[in-house]
């Protein structure tokens, strides 16, 4: 949810909404839809039953979510920061 409403989609709409929005607008990878609605279910039944998850289910959310916090935010940074570097360096010469 927090990722889709930073970038761009509107508060209050239901979480499969917010899947919706990002995948929309091709911010999960091809082929990720599966581990994003697996993150979702996982989610779901934490949110709405007491149920104490198993420590693989824990590693596998926490590596999934990893990976789509590195895809939306951390990779692409990278690259700004680099090019950003690039042009500063042509510009000394």
């Amino acid at each position: 949810m927090h990722i889709a409403v930073e970038k761009g989609a509107d508060e209050g709409l239901k979480f499969i909404q917010y899947i919706e929005y990002l995948d929309g607008r091709n911010y999960i990878p091809p082929d990720g839809r599966e581990w994003v609605d697996y993150i979702r279910k996982k989610g779901n039944d934490a949110n709405h039953e007491i149920i104490i998850m198993t420590m693989e289910d824990a590693k596998d959310l926490v590596s999934f979510t990893g990976m789509l916090l590195k895809i939306i935010y951390e990779f692409p940074s990278k690259v700004k920061v680099r090019a950003a570097s690039k042009k500063e360096g042509a510009e000394k010469k």
